[in-house]
């Protein structure tokens, strides 16, 4: 019988929390009646990560890549659940969330991810850097680009359709494919909720490189949103030209000339952002994985 939902589960050097994750999911799915199957990814563990997964009752995925993303792909093609549930595997989040989720998905979402800064974040679980620049910076980003409305982008519990696998196309190979299935969702113009959640401190040490994460998320948001990558320098040296002419006091002719630029190139930035497509039908959201027809990338669908 094939499963309801597949739980994906990326894992590098989590053997303080990932048999726990495990079974924790089993436990909350299967109360909710829902056929459950874990898939753990391992990205090369070398602390027996795998083995503890494989005895508490998932499935394991190797994948030598390493990469948040490339754990996730691999364990995308293994699932076989109508939904999929995405989670961490470092004991931060309560995977009894995850019913919730599902339940969400039933009642007609596409795509639901948790939120934390909506929701209770316990002592010691986040930085203040990320709680209060990193990601709400980001997160607004993401938002004013692709016209999402969601408070937590980088929130590690979601959960979607496995049959929108095929659309989203996703393809990140870091921690950025976080954002590459937002902005894919939201170019599609699938219905995204959001829900409040529980976020405990980690178990183990961290694999996050604020730094260079946080540009790899920047970058893939501005590769999908070419009228702001292209665009928006155009209109900052327009604007700094304008005040250089101003400085040297030269006739309002050109001072007018280059108010004008700036109009024209912040116009282009508003108006060649693409569209987000509309909604299909339900219906079609729950098609098969049958591979469709590769379709030339456009403007505003870039792959890094």
């Amino acid at each position: 019988m094939e499963p309801d939902v597949s739980v994906v589960i990326p894992c590098l050097d989590e053997a303080e929390s990932i048999g726990h994750c495990v079974e924790e999911a089993f436990v909350a799915l299967r109360r909710a009646g829902l056929q459950t199957e874990v898939i753990v990814v391992d990205n090369g563990s070398r602390d027996g990560s795998a083995t503890l997964a494989a005895a508490a009752g998932a499935r394991v995925v190797h994948e030598p890549r390493r990469g948040y993303g490339n754990a996730y792909l691999a364990g995308f093609a293994a699932a076989g659940g109508r939904y999929v549930v995405m989670v961490d595997g470092d004991g931060s989040y309560d995977l009894r969330d995850a019913a919730r989720f599902c339940e969400e998905l039933d009642a007609g979402a596409d795509v639901v991810i948790g939120s934390r800064l909506r929701g209770t974040i316990h002592n010691g679980a986040m930085p203040w850097l990320h709680r209060r620049i990193g990601n709400p910076v980001l997160t607004a980003i993401l938002n004013l680009f692709v016209g999402t409305n969601v408070s937590d982008a980088h929130c590690g519990l979601r959960a979607f359709r496995r049959g929108l696998l095929p659309r989203l196309r996703l393809c990140s190979t870091g921690m950025e494919l976080a954002s590459e299935h937002l902005v894919r969702s939201g170019r599609l113009g699938l219905d995204i909720r959001e829900l409040p959640i529980d976020y405990h401190p980690r178990r183990g040490r961290s694999k996050l490189f604020w730094l260079r994460d946080g540009w790899r998320h920047l970058w893939l948001l501005l590769a999908h949103s070419p009228s702001w990558l292209l665009v928006l320098p155009m209109a900052l040296l327009a604007a700094a030209a304008l005040l250089a002419l101003r400085e040297v006091v030269l006739p309002a002719g050109a001072l007018a000339a280059t108010g004008c630029l700036l109009l024209v190139t912040l116009s282009l930035a508003r108006y060649s952002a693409p569209e987000p497509v509309q909604r299909e039908p339900q219906t079609l959201l729950e098609g098969d994985l049958r591979p469709e027809p590769e379709v030339p990338l456009g403007g505003g669908d870039v792959r890094l």
